[in-house]
């Protein structure tokens, strides 16, 4: 028997499986197909129909038991008598929603006009949380795109889009950059590729230093904005709304 086919033959058998949580059942599907799902991983794939409502209902009932151990008084509080449910809801369908949504549909046209100009859009507002403490990430990226005739090009919407799904993650910024450059580059296949990712993080604002000023900044550059110098200084000087234009 190969290994392909065992491995094969255990998600399947991980995905007629009822018994246990749901989570677990997700869970056996993952490990059975080799697949990683870290915190800033998309699992989409491997959901059934209705799972996901399952995941926020079963999260709910851990998070009545979290507020519970915190000795809040979840039945005579009328303040947190819903937090449960709203938690959950919050956890699944909105700020980590890019985990377990498909990526957004993206039309792409053929660059029928040979564009081979610079492109800048953003700001972007951008809202995530840190994978370390669960704490808010907010800032700002910019995204350069330098097309050449082979490129595919997509609406300016699309760009907001695929940067909300990979950030509605548990992330942390260096790695979100990453993702979403390495997402970009496969869609627009373009020369060169910039993004610029400003944010502030709540893990030091909230919490620990209590630094309400310190923000984070970070920059990937690829292909022709890593080879030509000029290309990089004009994507940096025209960036819409950068703070030092």
């Amino acid at each position: 028997m190969s290994g392909k086919f065992r491995v094969d033959t255990d998600a399947a058998s991980a995905s007629r499986d009822t018994t246990g949580s749901v989570s677990d059942r997700i869970r056996s599907r993952l490990r059975a197909a080799g697949k990683r799902f870290h915190a800033n991983d998309n699992i989409h794939e491997f959901l059934e129909t209705g799972e996901l409502d399952q995941l926020q209902a079963d999260l709910e009932t851990k998070v009545r038991a979290v507020l519970e151990t915190l000795v809040i008084d979840i039945e005579s509080d009328h303040n947190t008598q819903e937090t449960a449910r709203r938690v959950a809801k919050m956890y699944v369908k909105e700020i980590f929603a890019g985990r377990y949504v498909p990526m957004p549909p993206v039309t792409e046209f053929p660059n029928v006009s040979l564009l081979n100009e610079l492109m800048i859009i953003g700001p972007v507002t951008v809202r995530s949380a840190c994978s370390h403490h669960l704490c808010p990430i907010m800032g700002k990226v910019w995204v350069g795109v330098l097309p050449n005739e082979q490129s595919a090009l997509i609406g300016l919407s699309k760009y907001l889009r695929l940067i909300d799904w990979v950030m509605s993650r548990p992330q942390i910024q260096e790695e979100a950059i990453a993702q979403l450059a390495d997402l970009l580059e496969e869609k627009i296949q373009p020369d060169g590729l910039a993004i610029v990712l400003e944010a502030d993080h709540f893990c030091m604002q909230w919490r620990g230093v209590k630094d309400m000023d310190s923000k984070m900044t970070n920059s990937i550059m690829r292909g022709s904005f890593l080879k030509d110098s000029s290309l990089r200084r004009e994507f940096l000087s025209l960036m819409p709304g950068n703070a030092q234009n």
